[in-house]
């Protein structure tokens, strides 16, 4: 037979710890807090981990817990995760690219792309990921993946407007006015 599990922390009974697991919303703490009620009650460690679906060893790890952190040690942890790709910095330094444009000289690019993007975090931070990645990224930093339509960096608008005065084809275009009803 396994060594009595010896709880230490008297603040709560048996009874309060029930009372306290029939309002809880997280099933794996209140099944905890159920065994360790029924360790309170004089039940071996053998019995009440049983009872509770669990190892006699998982309910020692518990009861440590419990007389550690108390009520709330009992509740599930989440994984930190994995670490982020980019440090804020980096981040930022991202927004600020995609809010000043690409030079075309030096990006060969007009506009950016998530894969021109993805090309340049890889260039500069030395991080590999999908362009996929690079929209949520955008989204995150509270950008979109719309853009204007690009111009050419060349474009002179004063022989657009020439064109659009002198050219023949522009001029025969009808107004856009009211539509005829349909019958």
């Amino acid at each position: 037979m396994g060594i009595a599990v010896t709880v230490t922390r008297t603040e709560h009974t048996g009874t309060e710890l029930r009372a306290f697991a029939a309002k809880g919303r997280d099933a794996a703490q209140v099944r905890r807090l159920l065994a360790i009620a029924l360790v309170l009650e004089g039940c071996s460690r053998t019995e009440a981990a049983e009872s509770s679906g669990m190892d006699r060893q998982t309910l020692r790890d518990w009861v440590h817990r419990y007389n550690d952190a108390g009520i709330e040690g009992l509740k599930s942890r989440s994984a930190p995760g994995r670490a982020p790709a980019l440090t804020d910095a980096q981040k930022a330094v991202l927004k600020a690219l995609v809010i000043q444009g690409p030079d075309p000289v030096t990006h060969k690019v007009v506009r950016w792309r998530c894969v021109d993007l993805r090309d340049e975090v890889a260039r500069r931070f030395s991080v590999e990921v999908h362009e996929s990645t690079i929209g949520k990224w955008l989204h995150q930093l509270g950008l979109t993946r719309l853009q204007p339509r690009p111009f050419h960096p060349k474009k002179d608008a004063e022989a657009q407007e020439t064109f659009k005065k002198t050219s023949p084809t522009w001029l025969a275009l009808p107004c856009p006015g009211p539509r005829p009803a349909r019958r």
